[in-house]
């Protein structure tokens, strides 16, 4: 399974860097923790809901979902 992780640097609603401490704290083994990725939006949580910010999101999830179909 693979897993992408969208953060918003401006975000009053969810501290930032909480994921990635949470991530880190999980004890996962190598081989399973290569399969989490995260990007970064200048947007909050609500990144759609800003234009450079949902482009962004659009072209990150393509690249995602094309990255996880491959073999």
């Amino acid at each position: 399974m693979k897993l992408l992780v969208l953060c918003g640097y401006y975000d009053v609603a969810t501290p930032f860097n909480g994921i990635e401490h949470t991530v880190s704290h999980m004890s996962l083994e190598p081989a399973i923790r290569k399969n989490v990725s995260f990007t970064y939006y200048e947007a909050g949580h609500m990144m759609y809901i800003e234009k450079n910010s949902l482009r962004k999101l659009k072209d990150d999830v393509s690249i995602f979902i094309k990255n996880a179909l491959r073999k």
